[in-house]
């Protein structure tokens, strides 16, 4: 399935011109509305507030990705606006928002959907791919980009390895919906890691279940873990291992940043409690002591 199945093209405005952040998130929601993908306006609307007030989900330099994960919604779609002059959305980089995309999923989705719409996510880092959309000059070509890089990402996608070499690191990425910012987060960790030439694998939390699994292994052999989450996440593998914990936004925005601070030693060694166990080990050793 392509992230166009997800896009009809009466969820998509362009030029548009909302006034406040509150406006283009209705807009994006009546979107939805009027291409049939959403049953209860007020009840999406709640649920993108409510994550909006954990940390907004207005990103760096003109993008703004507000998504929910909900009951009201009858199938997984997306919605778009282009804002050319931009509207304020909180942004992190308190820069006006230009390209507001609302991911919108139902409680059960499938995971190809949510896959699809984490590839989407992860595309609209590409400052020039985003600048194309917010540019085009109808629905029907800003359709046709995102086909273009949909296909060119994939062509040229390298497959996923063992962690090796020196300089391991491994990361977890979380957020709370599972939909866009953990994708995002594994792809900053990764391009930035690259570009300092270190190795790194990133283990991702998104809406369907976890991606790209940490083995054994690799947590035994990693020289630094960095935990980027704005939720829990099962943490007590990682007891002994020097480890920096940060918002899953601060590994979009700034990923060069954590790596500095490991490099400068300010990473603290864990040491994991009953706390940070899930709760099947919990309720496993539960049943063996009663047993024994």
């Amino acid at each position: 399935m392509k992230i166009t199945n997800f896009i009809s093209k009466k969820s998509v405005a362009l030029n548009v011109h909302p006034a406040t952040k509150l406006e283009a998130i209705d807009m994006l929601i009546d979107l939805l509305m009027t291409a049939g993908a959403i049953k209860d306006k007020g009840a999406i609307r709640r649920d993108i507030l409510a994550r909006e007030a954990q940390g907004s989900t207005g990103l760096a330099n003109g993008l703004a990705t507000p998504h929910a994960q909900d009951a009201s919604v009858k199938k997984a779609a997306i919605s778009i606006l282009t804002v050319p002059e931009g509207v304020n959305f909180d942004s992190i980089d308190e820069k006006p928002a230009r390209l507001l995309i609302l991911f919108a999923a139902p409680l059960k989705a499938a995971d190809t959907s949510l896959t699809e719409m984490g590839i989407f996510s992860v595309i609209l880092m590409d400052d020039e791919f985003k600048e194309s959309l917010i540019n085009a000059k109808s629905v029907d070509e800003l359709l046709k980009l995102i086909d273009a890089k949909e296909d060119a990402r994939k062509k040229s996608e390298i497959p996923e390895t063992q962690l090796s070499g020196e300089h391991k690191i491994i990361a977890v990425t979380a957020c709370p919906t599972g939909l866009s910012s953990s994708f995002m987060a594994r792809e900053s960790l990764k391009n930035a890691a690259a570009k300092l030439g270190l190795n790194i694998r990133v283990e991702v939390y998104g809406a369907a279940g976890v991606y790209h699994s940490l083995s054994d292994e690799e947590i035994k052999n990693a020289d630094a873990v960095i935990i980027a989450a704005s939720k829990k996440v099962p943490v007590a593998r990682f007891d002994g291992k020097p480890m920096i914990t940060t918002s899953v936004g601060t590994a979009i925005r700034k990923p060069e940043q954590l790596f500095a601070r490991l490099k400068d030693g300010h990473a603290q060694i864990f040491h994991a409690t009953e706390d940070d166990e899930p709760f099947s080990s919990k309720l496993f050793k539960k049943i063996k002591s009663i047993f024994s």
